[in-house]
């Protein structure tokens, strides 16, 4: 408030002086107001720029305040909501497991705030599993094909000398040293890497080894076999894709030995495709416990195998620029190979 007697004492010059000066300073006021509602936009603009770089961040990532409550976090760490309470805060580095799920946690410490990311390392953890797991069944593989090697001749040998009634046992003998060759090729080959032999052949020729691979595998249950392939050329590797339709026929031998039923029907088919071949496996034995761990190695619900036949075949299907995928309407697979 401008005193009146003040201003009534100053001369006009004076008064112009001052109004000048007054003028200045409501210019000022305005300068100084325009200046900060550009600076609240500028900070408004960061902050909008900070949480854009936040929530691009393939991780989780957490910004606590003095007293550890939610300051700031991006829509991965909503979705990991429940983690954030088992990281320890104290720790610039560690590793936890949640839910199934591995994340590497790194904490940082700047102002009174504390900066917190979780990344989900757990398709690395399996990796790395994998190559350990991989790296002992080579091994044991390598181990195991000699002696398994000799055993199989002198099994040959002792077939050729003993009487009728004890060839059977000698020839079950013979199905499960089969058995283990298959399990050790099988092995070498899926911790060594697919390279397949690509070449013309005709798809009865996988008919016959399918037929012939039957009479090395034991089963107790009348199982029928029909086995639908058309005399039609096409191009891969024979032997490797013979071992793809022994794992899924033994799968669904199995599968039947596993069910309730007495009898069981395994259907091998081709379909026309322009751009794949074809091939339906199905059988009516036992259903699928669990769809998701079909594909991952060393994992398996059957009684039988070590989880490497499926896994395998999908390496030898992709290799031939192909997929495996499981039939809707009913038990079984599509596998395709690319023309």
């Amino acid at each position: 408030m401008i005193d009146e007697s003040l201003l009534n004492s100053l001369n006009a010059k004076e008064k112009e002086i001052f109004k000048k000066g007054l003028q200045d300073l409501i210019d000022q006021t305005y300068v100084i107001e325009d200046e900060y509602k550009k600076l609240n936009e500028s900070y408004t603009a960061l902050q909008d720029f900070i949480r854009q770089i936040i929530e691009v961040q393939p991780n989780a990532l957490w910004v606590l305040d003095e007293n550890g409550e939610i300051f700031l976090q991006n829509s991965e760490a909503k979705k990991s909501e429940g983690l954030l309470s088992f990281i320890d805060k104290n720790r610039q580095t560690s590793e936890i497991e949640h839910e199934g799920s591995f994340y590497l946690v790194k904490s940082t410490k700047k102002s009174d705030k504390i900066i917190i990311s979780a990344t989900d390392i757990t398709q690395e953890k399996r990796q790395e599993r994998l190559v350990s797991m991989g790296q002992v069944a080579a091994h044991l593989s390598h181990e195991i094909r000699n002696p398994i090697g000799s055993v199989a001749l002198l099994a040959s040998t002792l077939f050729k000398k003993v009487d009728t009634n004890t060839k059977p046992l000698v020839l079950e003998i013979k199905k499960s040293i089969w058995r283990v060759e298959r399990i050790i090729k099988a092995t070498l080959l899926f911790t060594k890497g697919v390279q397949p032999n690509m070449g013309y052949f005709y798809l009865n020729e996988l008919k016959k080894e399918c037929e012939s691979s039957i009479e090395h595998y034991s089963y107790s249950k009348e199982i029928v076999f029909n086995f639908d392939f058309p005399h039609v050329a096409i191009k891969g590797d024979v032997d490797l894709l013979t071992l793809v339709l022994q794992n899924f026929l033994f799968n669904a031998i199995d599968a039947i030995e596993e069910s309730d039923n007495e009898t069981g029907t395994i259907t091998l088919s081709y379909q026309e495709d322009k751009e794949f071949v074809v091939l339906h496996v199905k059988d009516d034995g036992k259903p699928i416990e669990n769809k998701n761990i079909l594909f991952e190695p060393f994992k398996t619900t059957k009684t039988k195998g070590n989880g490497l036949g499926l896994a395998l075949s999908l390496q030898i299907i992709q290799a031939h620029n192909g997929k495996i995928e499981l039939l809707e309407e009913t038990k079984g697979f599509s596998i395709k190979i690319a023309r």
